[in-house]
């Protein structure tokens, strides 16, 4: 297929790599071209110089940027995605951002004979790079059985969640429960530690049972080492944890827990620790 990705980041990078290693013809745009270059020193494909010429080249355009306002350029902006996208191209975008500018986008695409499906991932860089992110999708069932073959290249597991803005809606949950979880964790590891207890031998005991969970399999020993260089910064969190609460309030409701646990994040990234793993909240105890 012939497919564009927009946005070379962290997870857009290894994502776009295996949409180019499962065969399929593809071009890539960067706000930094020399990001591009390097993919492309990496991978087979082509390279755009601006949106609107990416997504000009292909049938499905995937994105992956920063947040609102990043895809509102990337796709509005004078030489954006939709400028003079051909009819019946396909929109997929893989940012975390607000329900509310994935609605915008679909709306605007729909203006240009387009379609858009909102469609966040989770599972992180190590997921990015082992092809292996869990994704949730908003947008209609014809549109993300066209983009199958092309979100398998990346992906182990993908679900249909409702129209265009429930994907950020479930990636939003995604990020409230990482953060209350994280946060046991980090109690725990820091009572287990002051017990005297063996990490190690505590996470093979406990993570075969109820309070067992990928966070404590994969980050409960090294939160103990103080060892939190993994790829999912806490600024970004921190970002994530923002856009969930903002939908709450327009809700109606209160995230009493979820604040707290941003507050600490962002004592975190003031303390300079902004581009270390989430699993660093465990050193909002010390202060």
């Amino acid at each position: 297929m012939k497919v564009s990705f927009l946005g070379l980041g962290t997870m857009g990078y290894p994502m776009a790599g295996h949409v180019s290693r499962a065969g399929h013809d593809v071009t890539v745009y960067n706000r930094t071209p020399s990001k591009a270059q390097k993919w492309l020193e990496a991978y087979s494909g082509a390279m755009a110089l601006t949106p609107e010429s990416a997504a000009n080249a292909s049938d499905i355009v995937l994105t992956c940027v920063g947040n609102d306002d990043d895809l509102r350029q990337l796709y509005l902006g004078e030489q954006g995605a939709l400028a003079s996208a051909q009819p019946g191209t396909l929109f997929i975008d893989h940012t975390t951002a607000s329900a509310e500018v994935a609605k915008e986008l679909a709306e605007a695409a729909e203006a240009k004979a387009c379609r858009f499906l909102d469609v966040p991932v989770s599972g992180g860089q190590a997921g990015a790079e082992n092809g292996v992110l869990t994704i949730m999708i908003g947008g209609s069932q014809a549109d993300i059985d066209e983009a199958q073959p092309v979100l398998e290249c990346f992906a182990k597991a993908y679900t249909r969640m409702g129209e265009v803005g429930a994907g950020q809606l479930t990636k939003m949950v995604n990020q409230i429960l990482v953060g209350g979880v994280l946060s046991g964790l980090s109690e725990g590891i820091r009572f287990a530690q002051q017990a005297g207890l063996d990490i190690e031998t505590l996470v093979e005991t406990l993570k075969y049972g109820a309070a067992g969970s990928w966070q404590l399999e994969n980050r409960g020993a090294t939160m103990a080492k103080d060892e939190f260089d993994f790829g999912f910064a806490i600024e970004w969190m921190h970002k994530d944890l923002g856009i969930a609460l903002a939908q709450a309030q327009r809700m109606g409701l209160t995230l009493p827990y979820t604040q707290v646990i941003d507050s600490d994040y962002q004592g975190l990234i003031e303390d300079g620790r902004g581009r270390q793993d989430t699993s660093v909240l465990i050193k909002a105890l010390d202060k």
